[in-house]
């Protein structure tokens, strides 16, 4: 994946982030969930109108994940008052990191994970956290491969479904 690259999503891109947010969620968890759950979450959270509201969020960062010119994955970061729970300034909190589906495990996660720790090397912070969900047993282990710990549980709601995630932290 030599021809990887990152490029900072800006808000006249929404649409390209709206199609890849969808995309990509629905590869990840549309066979463990139900089609009302899912149509539901991706209505409310990945809609054109909310994508913008969280472009144009200090403190928030998407990166696209471009390979050939193309579009292939994207990466979420959050940090200060954008955070969506710890809210500390010595943090940064990886919101959303999703490849395509054809194209995990070829080092394309790791690229955007990398990406995400030299932005948190730049702004200075002392440990960057996120939640993933408990199922997502894949996730889990690239994260714990990475060095995250676990350290604490949230709810993530999709749809009228409660679901427990994993909090993790990798200090830095």
């Amino acid at each position: 994946m030599e021809n990887l690259q990152a490029k900072r999503v800006l808000p006249a891109s929404v649409d390209l982030l709206r199609n890849i947010s969808i995309q990509t969620f629905t590869e990840t968890f549309s066979s463990l969930n139900s089609v009302e759950n899912m149509a539901d979450y991706l209505a409310s959270n990945l809609s054109a109108e909310k994508l913008i509201d969280e472009l144009n969020t200090p403190g928030s960062e998407f990166y696209f994940a471009i390979l050939d010119d193309k579009i292939i994955g994207y990466l979420k970061l959050n940090t200060g008052q954008a955070q969506t729970e710890l809210k500390t300034i010595n943090s940064l909190e990886i919101e959303r990191i999703y490849i395509l589906k054809e194209h995990q495990r070829k080092k394309a996660g790791q690229f955007l994970f990398e990406k995400a720790i030299h932005i948190a090397r730049q702004k200075a912070v002392d440990f960057i956290w996120l939640g993933v969900w408990e199922e997502n047993y894949s996730a889990i282990g690239f994260y714990l491969k990475n060095g995250f710990i676990a350290f604490d549980k949230h709810i993530f709601r999709l749809g009228d479904d409660e679901q427990t995630d994993i909090m993790m932290k990798k200090i830095l």
